[in-house]
């Protein structure tokens, strides 16, 4: 059938051209005047994002050589940070939709950020978050701008929504199938009856395999919401639902057959299925015990001994800080990359980024803060399943985690003679600068001995969690161990900053792209 087009329509096309050109992409999408995609009229259509759009569009649109002025006039005009991390996150997920590495991790930085600026003196507050907005425009523009994004308006009249009863099943099943468009639609469905309902659905086909990225994506995505708003909880989790159906892709038959049937029989054995966690409180004795039988226990036996503290009535917060403090240990004993392992920004020795110990403690703090907003039956399994995972973490990628002495090493802390804290913040900051991370563990652990205040500790940690790069990691693990030093007992929670120093020292030395300019515009 062939379109005839008037000509007042033709004249209104032509009109509606020079205004977009007038008012630029973003303006005219929010407008209701063009789709801001790029493309002819077979091009899908484009997320809008309503007043937030023009933000949106200058954040994947702006040359990242001119982003950190223009985000320095924003400032001055009177947009705050909040708004500029909100434009941030969803033009990262309509670009990438969780299915780009540097993307993704981008995003995972984006709250974590701005926590870190809330903790500096007001003048420094958009250092962490510029940071963040730099790497995540330059990732954009690597990526093709708007040319190729990932995430477009789902179909509401194709939406399908679940059983309630289902629990997200059917969402699982979509995704073990790969049924992209399908898993679409139902978590489409599920988050019209709410967010809180498309979350705990999500969390069933997370949990099908217990995985660094798999767990952290949907925790800063929901950690995002209470920074940008509830709306925008279907653009943002829905990141999650195409990680998962993408991962399906990359594990061969009979990888995931322990992972996928643990959770169902610790369930079944343990009888967890109608309960909800409980509030038994432990001992420190018997919090050092859990941690340690979770650190050197198999998968099965980790998982096992996690439902079995659930079923006799352990808080979640006790035995999630024993799961923290298992990962913590392979922070603590890691012997550091190895020749095979050392790329450019990683080198021989060096345990930031992607490291096993970095990976494990984002897990499991990623896993016990999910437990505190899931429903009853995925706040179980987020425990389990963060035990499980530990275990995993120190078995699947070789070491002798279980035969490396931890640190800090005595002869480093004998060795320590000042007990003055000013002194010893100096020695650590030199220790950091010289890439020394037995030494800068020692020193912290020694300055939690003598009782310290840790607020001048924190400090110094944020400002090279600031200045670093971390291979993508920095912000994400100064806000893990800051976070599990405030939740974790007096007796233990030492160890979260001897841990954060070693990988602070591991990381100096390669500046983050931008921090500098952003200092020089800040004038700070």
């Amino acid at each position: 059938m062939t379109t005839i087009r008037t000509r007042r329509q033709f004249l209104g096309d032509v009109g509606k051209g020079v205004l977009v050109a007038s008012v630029g992409a973003g303006m005219a999408a929010e407008l209701g005047l063009a789709s801001p995609a790029a493309g002819g009229s077979d091009a899908p259509e484009a997320l809008a994002f309503g007043d937030l759009e023009p933000l949106v569009c200058l954040m994947q649109e702006t040359p990242v050589d001119r982003l950190l002025p223009v985000l320095v006039e924003k400032l001055k005009s009177g947009t705050d940070l909040r708004r500029l991390l909100a434009a941030a996150a969803l033009a990262n997920a309509r670009t990438f939709g969780g299915e780009d590495y540097v993307g993704f991790h981008t995003m995972m930085a984006l709250a974590p950020a701005y926590h870190m600026s809330t903790e500096l003196p007001e003048a420094q507050r958009p250092l962490p978050v510029f940071k963040v907005l730099y790497r995540n425009t330059n990732r954009i523009q690597e990526h093709g701008g708007r040319k190729g994004e990932v995430l477009h308006p789902v179909d509401h009249a194709t939406t399908e929504i679940a059983d309630v009863d289902a629990g997200g099943e059917a969402l699982r099943q979509a995704v073990r199938r790969q049924e992209m468009e399908k898993a679409e639609r139902l978590f489409a469905g599920a988050v019209r009856k709410s967010p809180d309902d498309a979350f705990n659905e999500l969390l069933v086909a997370v949990q099908d395999t217990p995985e660094v990225h798999r767990v952290v994506l949907p925790y800063r995505a929901w950690d995002l919401l209470d920074l940008i708003g509830r709306e925008q909880a279907h653009t943002l989790l829905r990141q999650s639902v195409r990680y998962c159906v993408k991962a399906e892709s990359w594990h061969r038959p009979g990888d995931l057959d322990e992972a996928r049937t643990v959770l169902p029989k610790m369930f079944d054995e343990h009888k967890l299925l109608d309960k909800s966690p409980g509030t038994r409180c432990a001992t420190d004795h018997w919090i050092e015990k859990m941690s340690q039988t979770i650190f050197r226990a198999t998968p099965a036996q980790a998982a096992d001994a996690a439902a079995g503290a659930l079923a006799e009535g352990f808080s979640a917060d006790d035995l999630g800080q024993a799961i923290c403090l298992a990962a913590n240990q392979l922070v603590l004993r890691d012997a550091g990359r190895t020749f095979r392992d050392e790329v450019p920004g990683k080198p021989l020795g060096s345990v930031h980024g992607d490291s096993i110990g970095v990976h494990a403690c984002d897990s499991a703090n990623a896993w016990r803060n999910l437990a505190r907003v899931a429903n009853p039956r995925n706040a179980i399994a987020c425990l389990i399943l963060g035990a499980y995972q530990v275990a995993v973490d120190r078995t699947a990628r070789g070491g002798d985690f279980l035969n490396w002495e931890p640190l800090p090493l005595k002869q480093h802390v004998d060795g320590i003679k000042s007990t003055e804290p000013a002194v010893l913040l100096a020695e650590i900051e030199s220790a950091v600068r010289g890439n020394l991370q037995a030494r800068a563990s020692a020193i912290v652990h020694r300055y939690g001995q003598l009782g310290h205040p840790e607020r001048p500790l924190l400090d110094l940690m944020l400002r090279f969690a600031t200045s670093e790069d971390g291979a993508l990691h920095a912000e994400k693990y100064y806000r893990t161990t800051s976070e599990e030093f405030a939740a974790t007992r007096p007796a233990f929670r030492w160890r979260q900053l001897t841990a954060l120093a070693r990988v602070t020292a591991s990381e100096y030395g390669r500046p983050a792209p931008g921090y500098a300019e952003a200092r020089e515009l800040l004038k700070v």
